[in-house]
């Protein structure tokens, strides 16, 4: 019997930990920064493109977050992301597939590329 209720104990423990787990949410440290100002700007939205698509080095603190976090954001429909980040990803998908589809297309293959890498 107390075996039972030691193994009853560890599967509830572990059950805990895996909904805890998936609760967690992307730190909402960078939320506020203002995505239709980065895509207004040329030159700014090209920076940040090419940190998000891993072309070049990362030149601020929120677009190295964004960059670490965005695969799995896309390939989790953004379960982890708070209501401001769901914003933020359709604002800056709504942009790219509308006004630079191409560029779209390529980030969405390289974040594959870099997920596989990734997960080899």
């Amino acid at each position: 019997m107390a075996r039972l209720s030691l193994t009853v104990t560890i599967i509830a423990i572990a059950l805990v930990c895996v909904f805890a787990a998936e609760k967690e949410l992307y730190s909402d440290r960078y939320d506020d920064i203002n995505i239709e100002d980065i895509l207004a700007n040329e030159k700014l939205r090209t920076q940040y493109y090419n940190c998000l698509a891993g072309i070049a080095r990362c030149k601020t603190a929120d677009a190295k977050f964004f960059s670490d976090v965005i695969g799995e954001a896309l390939q989790t429909q953004c379960r982890k992301c708070t209501e401001k980040q769901k914003n933020l990803l359709d604002t800056l998908v709504d942009w790219y597939t509308k006004n630079k589809p191409e560029d779209w297309e390529t980030f969405i293959r390289r974040t594959i590329e870099r997920a596989q890498k990734k997960n080899a």
